[in-house]
């Protein structure tokens, strides 16, 4: 369970704040005025998050290619180059 540390309170419990992050693996959030600005995780996590997050992408990129090759399977190179010319010369210079 995430604990919370105001931004003003930060300076003076860094390193025990820290310790805890590091060591016992607790999440911090931490705050200004008592929005929620910033987390402090360990780097694991944050790595962890990272690939989790560049995974999706990739799925979601895949996602997308395959509805696109399934609705354009009827067209012909030529048909698909056309429109794109088309479209382009549509834009304005």
């Amino acid at each position: 369970m995430p604990k919370t540390v105001a931004i003003t309170d930060l300076g003076d419990r860094f390193r025990a704040v820290f310790d805890e992050v590091t060591e016992d693996h607790v999440p911090y959030v931490v705050t200004r005025g008592q929005q929620p600005e910033a987390v402090l995780v360990p780097y694991e996590e944050f790595q962890r998050l990272l690939k989790h997050s560049d995974d999706e992408v990739l799925r979601r990129f895949d996602e997308v290619r395959a509805r696109i090759r399934k609705r354009t399977a009827g067209f012909s190179e030529e048909e698909i180059a056309a429109d794109v010319a088309a479209a382009h010369a549509e834009l304005p210079d």
